[in-house]
């Protein structure tokens, strides 16, 4: 039997509701992203040690060493004013048991340019022609680059020989060309190996002149 129509509409109403007063799904929350601070990595700054320069007037120890013995001293430094010249008076003691057959002392050329070591004052005596027999102590005196193997830079004075347990005095002459201070190495070999201290340090000293 056919339902009248207003019960069918009434029906249709009431399932209508339902549906639309049914809650709403709750959405599920979405997980927070939490960022954790990272500290930096420390940094250790590490001080390189720079090397300390070389004064002025320097001499590089020669390659060679002779094991051989010798005791010196340099006299004269406070006779010499920034104005004036006089002498530098070297005294070189052979410590060993050997002949040292040429004591070489040794000093930057440049220091000519405020004090001209020679071993003599040239005269026209010395080198005039019939003039006297020219003698001298010294054996050599050389600028180098030299035919023995002295070095670039240098001047090498030779005396000798020097036996066991001598001592030589050599008297140089500190000619002042300009009015300053000045310090410069000075180094006793023999021919082109440097000697050797009672110490056992390599022979040389560092000469300061006003």
């Amino acid at each position: 039997m056919a339902r009248p129509s207003g019960v069918i509409v009434a029906l249709a109403s009431i399932l209508l509701s339902a549906c639309t007063s049914s809650p709403s799904p709750t959405p599920n929350a979405s997980p927070t992203m939490i960022e954790t601070a990272t500290a930096a990595p420390s940094i250790t700054v590490t001080a390189v040690p720079t090397a300390t320069p070389e004064p002025a007037l320097s001499l590089p120890l020669p390659q060679k060493s002779d094991p051989r013995t010798i005791a010196f001293t340099v006299k004269g430094q406070a006779d010499l004013t920034a104005t004036t010249s006089g002498h530098l008076v070297v005294t070189v003691t052979n410590l060993s048991s050997s002949v040292v057959s040429e004591i070489v002392l040794r000093w930057p050329t440049a220091l000519r340019e405020t004090i001209f070591l020679a071993p003599f004052t040239p005269s026209d005596v010395r080198i005039r022609e019939g003039g006297p027999a020219l003698y001298q102590e010294w054996t050599k005196w050389v600028e180098g680059p030299g035919e023995r193997g002295e070095p670039a830079g240098t001047t090498s004075l030779g005396w000798g020989p020097l036996p066991p347990g001598a001592t030589i005095t050599i008297s140089l002459i500190a000619n002042r060309v300009a009015a300053l201070p000045v310090g410069f190495d000075l180094q006793f070999l023999a021919g082109e190996a440097i000697l050797t201290t009672a110490a056992g340090e390599p022979a040389e000293i560092r000469v300061e002149l006003p």
